[in-house]
């Protein structure tokens, strides 16, 4: 099989522990794009949280942001699919929140807004070099469009969260740890798998076409779509269990190896 679209998760998969994009991991991944491949980062964070890997690489690839609700090109900014939440939707995850005294943080078009500025959103915000916006009425967010929601709270909590939300919530969302510490929420029509799907139809690319790489929970729907799904050696249990393959570890390039073996033919 010709494999010409690649999709891979950042945090424990292209970057290493270090949280470095490797001199080894890059060279791979260029010489995969002059060979015709279309090469995505899939993640959950906004496009702000990614511009440096593409600024690293040099290349306009197309980036699947906000766990698959957003799929933008990296140099034109450029949107080829979004899917939002439903107005309702976000009212009632940000009550639950409320009620739940945690921190809350919405993206909308590109912007971020928290419930209020403590240590957690100010944390947050810094990590992708943004102004926090204080949200003052949910009602008028919710009506403008929201990309994706997140709870930011202990790890134990979070685990409670993510247990007890599903009784609260309508079945228009998807919801998921990315980090331990956040609970995300998403339209149920956006995924990573549904992104893939997008880019598929773009460039003319078929499921069977596709390669998947991640590590974790919110990487399972792409690596259970893709024609091969890929998990990293330090992948979760639950992830390599559904994958076809798993490649070495993020210390080890594993991004690397399955390019130069699935994609390149190279040992």
């Amino acid at each position: 099989m010709a494999y010409k679209l690649m999709a891979v998760d950042i945090d424990g998969t292209l970057l290493d522990s270090r949280d470095r994009l490797t001199e080894v991991t890059k060279k791979a991944i260029r010489l995969g794009v002059e060979n015709g491949l279309i090469f995505t980062i899939s993640s959950g964070r906004p496009i702000q949280g990614i511009e440096h890997l593409n600024e690293q690489l040099n290349l306009d690839l197309p980036f699947i942001t906000y766990n698959g609700a957003m799929v933008v090109m990296g140099k034109s900014r450029k949107i080829l699919y979004e899917q939002k939440m439903a107005a309702d939707d976000v009212k009632s995850i940000f009550s639950l929140g409320e009620r739940y005294n945690t921190s809350i943080i919405l993206w909308s078009n590109n912007t971020l807004y928290a419930n209020r500025i403590d240590a957690r959103t100010t944390k947050y915000s810094e990590g992708f070099r943004v102004e926090p916006v204080i949200i003052r009425d949910p009602e008028e967010i919710a009506q403008k469009g929201v990309t994706k929601m997140l709870w930011y709270d202990e790890i134990e909590l979070i685990d409670r969260y993510e247990k007890e939300v599903g009784q609260f919530l309508g079945d228009n969302i998807n919801y998921h740890t990315s980090k331990p510490i956040y609970l995300e929420f998403v339209d149920k029509r956006a995924s990573k798998a549904i992104a893939m799907e997008r880019l598929g139809e773009h460039y003319g690319i078929k499921r069977e076409e596709m390669i998947a790489v991640g590590d974790g929970a919110n990487d399972l729907s792409m690596i259970e779509y893709a024609g091969l799904g890929v998990a990293m050696a330090n992948a979760k249990d639950e992830v390599k269990a559904k994958a076809d393959y798993i490649t070495l570890s993020n210390d080890e390039d594993g991004v690397a190896n399955v390019i130069y073996k699935f994609v390149l033919g190279r040992e």
